[in-house]
């Protein structure tokens, strides 16, 4: 009852939150009411007033949040402003739309995320574990965003080879393409967390004593990933949740009538009835899955949890291959190196006659839809959006670490259920659109897996018998964090958040393309993509560059992260 108290009270104060957009963006109802349905009639005074008397709005924002929370006691969503059609029908439409892509999506990330743990699962269970891996593969596929990924597929497999239908919604056949978009970026970061977490299960005592014992390696491997599951189970809950919400791109690309693109068009339109219908079943998702990810974890973890003898997953002494430091030294020196050539270019110039222009001495990586040097922008911005992810991403850190120490579980839910764009919807309305508003949005709802990974890792680190035997002799809670719980948790998390890095600059560039981030033409390897999306057939390396800028800044967090872990165990 607690649990779902402390769920139901941030779910209220966030839909009270979209009710009061308007006021906090002052944009007038009325006048949204006015040019969606009767764009003939001039927006005097009197007609203002009469739509507001129509529509109930003449009694002020906490008068018409009431009436919608009354009208939803009664199992009614209210009328659009915009077409003036009950919500319910068509929000509910779209969630079944989005449920149903989800469980694709899901379906094949969970199947790629096996794929990419398979080889450790073979070795761990033979007890072959002697070097550490740096993921790169799966850090690449965790970096592609996910609308170049639809792009792609659309193009190849439904426009040339004529596979699947490139777009509408109906049949099977219409989910495999965004299933694949969406499913592979989540996949590759389940992949990699479940990946980083293994060979602290396979180094526990009872693997050693398995082995001995002749248990058949492929049983070995089954208990091994039941035993790292409980920590990455709220990580499959919100990766579900952000797959029903936040694939806007996709379903815009493909015409999906989901539940992401449904909200984001009415926060555009400011058709707040149909938003705040779209966020509350998104925010009942997210606790739905939490509160499932939460008895399935405590059903695997068993009593060992509650009675204190849960042993700590401790990560073994693994040195780092060699290729690994190598291998990130060489990236990071060709990245800085593409940076530092476009830096000495202008991004600005458009050479009219150059459009589209491809690869050619005087532009290295070709030249855009404007005829602007595609290396120029690169090069100018890679401060804008690498430093800028970096510093959203250390924020997100210690939130995240902060949040998960505390369990404060249902404003991680709730934040997570919130699509970064319609967070910048909000925040751009507070505090006006800008790059500050922009990092602000995404750091408000970026934090939220990180959160959810701290509590996950801190309840079993918490249920460790060192840590009850501590707290017998008297240790106090900063020693408890700093010998005893913290090496646990915080050296995963901190992996965690590296990875995440490039999902953070694409998000900050998809705001600035939005107009809620830095304005134009200002160069952002978001807004790159974006731009030149539509020329993608016949100019690839415009939206190659960025895509490859992107992917080289995930597997670089990678590999120095490989690296740097390495060098401190060894």
């Amino acid at each position: 009852m607690r649990y779902l108290a402390g769920r139901l009270g941030a779910l209220l104060a966030v839909v009270a939150v979209i009710g009061l957009l308007p006021r906090l963006s002052r944009t007038d109802p009325a006048l949204t009411i006015l040019h969606a349905r009767y764009a003939d009639r001039p927006p005097t005074p009197a007609v203002l007033d009469a739509i507001r008397a129509e529509t109930g709005l003449d009694g002020g924002p906490l008068h018409v949040l009431g009436g919608w929370a009354a009208g939803l006691l009664r199992g009614d969503l209210g009328e659009s402003w915009v077409s003036g059609q009950p919500v319910g029908p068509d929000v509910t439409s779209a969630l079944g739309v989005s449920l149903t892509l989800m469980g694709a999506s899901l379906a094949v990330a969970v199947v790629l995320a096996l794929a990419l743990v398979a080889g450790t699962l073979r070795r761990g269970a033979r007890r072959r574990l002697v070097t550490t891996r740096a993921g790169v593969g799966a850090a690449v596929l965790a970096a592609l965003p996910e609308f170049l990924l639809a792009a792609v597929l659309a193009t190849v497999l439904a426009v040339q080879l004529g596979w699947f239908p490139a777009i509408g919604w109906g049949g099977p056949e219409h989910l495999v393409l965004p299933a694949l978009a969406m499913g592979v970026p989540a996949g590759a970061l389940l992949g990699r967390l479940l990946d980083d977490a293994l060979p602290a299960a396979f180094a526990e005592p009872w693997v050693r004593a398995a082995t001995a014992h002749g248990m058949p390696a492929r049983r070995i491997a089954a208990h091994a990933l039941r035993r790292a599951l409980p920590a990455l189970l709220p990580q499959l809950g919100l990766v579900a949740v952000g797959l029903t919400g936040g694939a806007v791109a996709v379903e815009t690309l493909y015409t999906i009538p989901g539940l992401g693109g449904t909200a984001l068009a009415a926060a555009l339109a400011q058709d707040l009835p149909v938003l705040q219908a779209c966020v509350l079943l998104l925010l009942l998702l997210g606790v739905a899955a939490g509160l499932a990810s939460r008895l399935v974890s405590r059903a695997l973890l068993g009593p060992a949890r509650d009675d204190g003898a849960l042993p700590p997953l401790v990560a073994p002494v693994l040195p780092a291959r060699r290729t690994v430091a190598v291998g990130a030294a060489v990236l990071g020196a060709l990245l800085v190196a593409v940076v530092l050539t476009g830096l000495l270019r202008d991004p600005l110039y458009a050479d009219a006659a150059a459009r589209l222009a491809p690869p050619s001495a005087a532009h290295p990586l070709g030249t855009d839809s404007l005829g602007r040097d595609v290396l120029a922008r690169l090069g100018h911005g890679a401060a804008r959006t690498a430093l800028t992810a970096v510093a959203v991403g250390a924020v997100t850190l210690l939130l995240g670490l902060l949040a998960g120490a505390v369990r404060a579980g249902a404003l991680t839910e709730t934040a997570n259920a919130l699509p970064a764009v319609l967070a910048g919807l909000v925040v751009a309305g507070i505090a006006g659109p800008g790059p500050w508003g922009a990092a602000a949005a995404v750091a408000a709802v970026a934090w939220a897996p990180l959160a959810a990974h701290t509590s996950a890792l801190y309840a079993q680190e918490r249920a460790a018998p060192h840590v009850t035997a501590a707290l017998a002799l008297g240790a106090g809670p900063w020693h408890l964090l700093r010998r005893h719980t913290g090496p646990g948790v915080v050296p995963p998390v901190v992996r965690h958040a590296v990875l995440r890095i490039p999902a953070i600059a694409l998000a900050l560039a998809s705001l600035g393309f939005l107009g809620l981030g830095t304005p134009a033409p200002a160069p952002e390897w978001g807004r790159m993509l974006s731009e030149n999306m539509p020329y993608a057939e016949r100019a690839p390396w415009a939206v190659l560059a960025p895509s490859a800028a992107l992917a080289a800044l995930g597997a670089l967090a990678v590999l120095t992260s490989a690296a740097v872990r390495g060098s401190r165990r060894g």
